[in-house]
């Protein structure tokens, strides 16, 4: 693939934000961003990297009416050497793809998946963070474009991929938050959209996520849409429960859940820590037996934004059931260091999951 690169004047280069207690997440963005055209006749063509800009979107796009659209999420860690890495990219390509198919939207070549990150990142190196716990978020996503109604998947489509630094997802610190577990609303069910990363699934959970906030939660706690009765996901995030200890159950994947690029790094760290870690139904009355009984430890949810979340409550049926009094537990705190160690080069990488940024091949043209 050979990517056009045109230049970005003076004045449309941003000023950098240096302190990273001020940059929170994804509310800011580098200078430039990447995309790719789709038609039938074609396929993918013009790769292009040019000034962060709006998108001209016709008002009978489809996306608009029809909300056919994938994205992805995934970062790149500056560690002490200053090398920047990725951590496991290849995932959120084949992820990316999974979640097309499920659109009836084009795949996208896993190496130009990769080539599209690698040659932004290259460009806009200058606005990865450098400071433990921030990080560069990459957003790369893709739309559907045609211009006319009617309910079918679109023959063009857009793809880019944006850049936002971001500062440490724990602002007061690493502490575990309250759930609010929804036996009402429903976030996906089986043979619906819930294991792919498209919008519909976000905007099915913001009703439940604001009933949480004004009960004081942080998150939502899904259980499964047939029954309500099985534990799903919580907000964004996949979930985990410690039993005893040293055992990991979380949600096994059903097609209503995410496979999230953290849960399955958590589950292959679990042997290499001591921990057995098991994929199974878990139904939200074995939880509240579990955290009465004291035999669930902990609670933690996983996923790209904040890698390990603790979680010190649930919120079920009116009463409040405390987990660990509240405060983070051993395993959370030794898999959040574990990840964090590896993401940003400071421990051993026995799986190979660390991608450093290599320098730009002949494939990128500027202009």
């Amino acid at each position: 693939m050979k990517i056009a690169v045109h230049p970005v004047s003076d004045s449309e280069l941003k000023p950098l934000i240096t302190d990273t207690s001020k940059l929170g997440f994804c509310k800011f963005f580098t200078d430039r961003m990447f995309t790719m055209d789709y038609n039938e006749e074609e396929g993918w063509t013009n790769p292009q990297i040019g000034p962060f800009r709006p998108f001209e979107v016709d008002p009978s796009s489809l996306v608009l009416h029809y909300a056919q659209e994938i994205f992805e999420g995934l970062k790149a860690f500056k560690g002490k050497d200053g090398a920047v890495r990725f951590f496991r990219p290849e995932m959120n390509a084949k992820r990316f793809n999974r979640s097309a198919d499920r659109l009836c939207m084009p795949h996208f070549l896993e190496n130009d998946f990769l080539e599209s990150i690698y040659a932004l990142v290259n460009l806009e190196k200058r606005w990865v963070p450098d400071s433990k716990g921030a990080a560069l978020y990459i957003r790369p996503f893709m739309f559907a474009t045609d211009k006319a109604l009617g309910v079918r998947a679109s023959s063009t489509y857009v793809y880019c991929v944006i850049l936002s630094p971001v500062g440490p997802y724990y602002q007061e610190g690493f502490s575990p938050v309250s759930l609010f577990v929804s036996d009402e609303l429903t976030r996906a069910a089986k043979g619906g959209l819930g294991e792919a990363k498209t919008g519909a699934n976000y905007a099915a959970s913001l009703l439940a996520g604001r009933i949480a906030r004004k009960k004081g939660c942080a998150q939502v706690l899904w259980l499964d849409g047939a029954e309500h009765r099985y534990i799903e996901e919580v907000g964004a995030m996949n979930i985990f429960f410690v039993f005893n200890g040293n055992q990991l159950v979380t949600p096994q994947l059903n097609g209503s859940i995410l496979a999230g690029v953290t849960r399955d790094s958590v589950l292959r760290l679990a042997s290499m820590l001591g921990l057995r870690a098991e994929e199974r139904k878990i139904s939200i009355d074995e939880v509240i037996g579990g955290i009465t009984t004291g035999s669930i430890t902990e609670i933690f949810g996983t996923g790209t934004a904040a890698s390990i979340s603790p979680v010190g409550s649930l919120q079920f049926k009116e009463n409040d059931y405390i987990v660990n009094n509240r405060n983070v537990g051993p395993v959370s705190q030794q898999l959040f260091d574990t990840l964090r160690g590896i993401q940003y080069g400071e421990i051993e990488d026995p799986f190979g999951w660390v991608v450093p940024l290599q320098e730009p091949q002949e494939k990128v043209l500027s202009l």
